[in-house]
């Protein structure tokens, strides 16, 4: 199996198609990456900037570039000695746009009598027809109309089945005769009868634990492999599936056994199950890792006081009740569909009638630790969480024994449905809410992270990266993706707020004081964003702000926005632009912490590219990447401002310390020596420090002779104790610095010479030469 030694993710639109993808490639070589990585390249919904609402499988979007595009892509990559790694989704389809959807229009016009009837996943036993959420209001079916043989609400066009329409039948009747009924969008929490992608109805799922199902909606994937396009996957959301080893087997074996990645959420502890047919996972839980180790965990007491004290509740929050009682809300709201069709397939033997059963089922999701079973693997799992469900619910305790046999069971329905059903509690009620609500310190709120654990040491680090070496080394790692809420720059600055959780607590009190929003722990998040992407448009913060509001749902909501509130955090963000005051407050902090940030940015960024994995470069991030959550991720990137950068660097300016040309130097290097030089990154040695300053150096060895990490971690306590001192590193052969050219004698060095220039170091073996 060919695997790569790096990827560089692309975000692929139609103001960037494979066609410009094509003509990065030379640039993203001499960067040093090995494999080029693309978002979903298939037909999606027109105008989609994500492509994850694909709407015709059976095809690369034409306007991404279409077939030709991606054979244009292939062949730069190719001839510049790369792979090419590609996005895909099975879980779901996209039918906003009903015509725009093969199988969606054959299903609407025909029932259950059409060709892609088992391709849906429809409760049919519910209504007997298929329910789309489309009208404003149930009485919005009087401004239907039947317009070219199609049934029109307002822009949005269905289809009819044939001979349900004549002359002189009004839309209402017609409408009555079809497959489908429209109806209120706000039924559709309650009430919709067709599986989706979470809580969204425009993203209907397939069944492709069907062999036939899965056929057609490979056939174009196939297609990639057996005409040499493409070398790898991507799997989005696997846990959606009924079947995800399986799946991944069928997809091993029409990809010729592919290098194939899953986008999984591993909670701590957590394992990636035994039969999964690929190599690893996209890398949330690497990031989390390399995070935590640059997070000062003497600063834990300061920011949970203030969080203490913004919550006016005598504690800080308690993460564990809060998800619980998020996961909760979810399943009890805009999932409850999902919940109520689970308690549907309770058989009569069990004795519960349909909300109890329903009651029940949705309090073992909210106890469950992890995102889903994968039965038998986390059968211990299920058990604990309904032990724990009937605890903290004892007149459920009945109800919830009468379920586990049932949810035990891999071969019952119910099974297989509540294993698709907890993934979707758990990232709505945990990454889409809870994350929004416990805000102590924007970085351990990400995707794939648990934000109990504040930090980790220096020693806990290199057992996670020994064992990620001996048991996923071709795993992905990354640090900022298209899901991350904060993207690493932006994160490597919030950090340094845990070395100064005094300063950080005066600064906020201030900008209450000067731009009051009355949720003091949503005031934390959102000036922690502000610092985190300064200095960022209006646009960009307002947009941001608006969305982190509405996602905690403490204040306003998505379907219930409350205006008052909303103001006030439209104002907070105005008055950084407007109100002097704010504004120099903001500056003012963002200067105090500015080199400590660049600092850890550059020590996240080796640390990630050099560690155990496969590292990932989501796009443009060997610049400062400093967004904030979708779409605010998914900017463009000014790739010839990046090539005439490398191009200097190259000729031979070494850029100044804290400067964006210093993270695209730490970049390239990286890259290009795990490119060209495999054979130092062969196993995972920590280094150890001596000296006054040794607990601020991060140090690892790629194996006896292999490449040497040296990283800074909490800079600022480390200017405040004056420095590195008799800081010393045992260097066991003659290195070269990759990043500057110094070479080092074997033995101990100070960490001062060698730490001079940058906060980082990536050492190579100097054969046969001496120092």
């Amino acid at each position: 199996m060919k695997s790569p030694a790096s990827t560089y993710r692309l975000q692929i639109r139609s103001s960037f198609t494979l066609f410009d993808a094509a003509e990065t490639v030379p640039y993203l070589k001499s960067l040093g990456v090995d494999w080029v990585y693309l978002s979903p390249i298939l037909t999606a919904e027109r105008g989609s900037d994500h492509g994850y609402d694909v709407t015709d499988p059976s095809s690369v979007d034409p306007d991404r570039g279409g077939p030709e595009g991606l054979l244009a892509l292939s062949k730069a990559a190719r001839a510049h000695g790369m792979g090419v790694l590609v996005d895909i989704v099975p879980n779901h389809v996209g039918v906003a746009s009903p015509a725009q959807n093969p199988w969606w229009w054959s299903l609407l016009r025909e029932g259950r009598g059409s060709p892609y009837a088992e391709a849906f996943d429809v409760d049919w036993e519910l209504g007997g027809k298929v329910r789309l959420p489309m009208l404003g209001s149930d009485g919005d079916l009087d401004q239907l109309e039947i317009k070219d043989g199609e049934l029109r609400y307002y822009d949005h066009r269905f289809p009819l089945a044939p001979g349900t329409y004549s002359d002189g039948d009004s839309p209402q009747e017609v409408h009555g005769r079809q497959h489908y009924e429209l109806m209120d969008w706000r039924r559709a929490d309650a009430e919709l009868n067709y599986r989706r992608f979470f809580a969204v109805t425009t993203l209907a799922g397939i069944r492709v634990e069907d062999r036939r199902v899965f056929d057609e909606a490979h056939a174009e994937v196939n297609r990639w492999f057996d005409d040499g396009l493409v070398d790898g996957l991507r799997v989005d959301h696997p846990d959606g599936l009924a079947d995800p080893a399986g799946y991944l087997r069928w997809l091993k074996e029409i990809s010729g056994g592919a290098y194939v990645l899953v986008e999984k959420i591993l909670e701590p502890g957590e394992e990636l199950p035994g039969d999964f047919a690929c190599e690893g996972t996209t890398g949330y839980d690497a990031l989390a890792d390399v995070d935590r180790v640059l997070v000062d965990p003497s600063g834990q007491p300061g920011l949970d006081a203030l969080d203490t004290a913004l919550r006016g509740a005598g504690a800080p929050a308690d993460y564990a009740e809060m998800i619980r009682g998020t996961k909760r809300m979810i399943a009890d709201g805009i999932l409850r569909a999902e919940v109520l069709r689970l308690a549907r397939l309770v058989p009569a033997s069990a004795g519960l009638e349909l909300e109890p059963a329903a009651d029940a089922i949705a309090e073992i999701i909210a106890s469950f630790p992890v995102y889903r079973t994968y039965l038998p693997t986390g059968a211990e799992t299920l058990k604990e969480a309904c032990g724990s469900a009937a605890e903290h619910r004892p007149e459920l305790a009945s109800a919830v024994g009468a379920l586990l046999p049932l949810l035990l069971d891999p071969a019952n329905p119910i099974a297989v449905r509540f294993q698709q059903t907890s993934g979707m509690v758990m990232a709505k009620g945990v990454e889409d809410t809870a994350f929004y609500r416990y805000t102590r310190l924007g970085t351990l709120t990400e995707v794939g992270a648990e934000p109990t654990e504040f930090s980790v040491s220096a020693e806990e680090f290199h057992h996670r990266m020994r064992r990620r070496q001996e048991e996923l080394p071709l795993s992905m790692t990354t640090l900022s993706t298209h899901d991350t809420k904060r993207s690493e720059d932006a994160r490597a600055r919030i950090s340094v707020i845990a070395e100064l959780p005094d300063e950080w607590t005066a600064t906020l009190n201030t900008l209450r004081e000067l731009a009051p929003v009355p949720d003091g722990p949503f005031e934390n998040l959102l000036w922690q964003a502000v610092i985190g992407a300064w200095p960022a448009s209006r646009e960009r913060l307002q947009g941001y702000a608006q969305k982190a509001a509405r996602e905690a749902g403490n204040s306003t909501t998505w379907t219930d926005p409350d205006e008052t509130f909303e103001a006030s955090v439209t104002a907070a963000v105005d008055v950084a632009f407007d109100d002097a005051r704010v504004t120099r407050v903001v500056q003012d902090f963002v200067a105090r912490i500015d080199s400590a940030a660049a600092s850890n940015s550059l020590a996240a960024k080796l640390i990630q590219l050099t560690m155990p994995g496969v590292p990932d470069v989501y796009q443009g991030s060997e610049f400062w990447e400093r967004s904030l959550t979708d779409p605010d991720n998914r900017r463009p990137v000014d790739f010839a401002q990046r090539v005439t950068e490398l191009a200097a660097i190259d000729a031979g300016t070494l850029p100044a310390a804290g400067t964006e040309a210093s993270k695209l130097l730490v970049t390239s290097r990286a890259l290009r020596l795990r490119r060209d030089r495999p054979d130092l990154f062969q196993d995972y040695h920590p280094l150890t420090a001596s000296g006054a300053a040794a607990q601020h150096l991060l140090a690892f060895q790629r194996g006896a002779s292999g490449a040497i990490t040296l990283a800074t971690r909490l800079p600022v306590g480390l200017e405040r104790e004056g420095g590195w001192r008799d800081t010393a590193v045992g260097l066991p052969t003659a290195v070269r610095d990759e990043l500057t050219g110094a070479q080092y004698p074997a033995g101990t060095v100070s960490v001062a010479a060698v730490l001079g220039t940058y906060p980082v170091a990536l050492l190579v073996p100097v054969d046969g030469e001496n120092a």
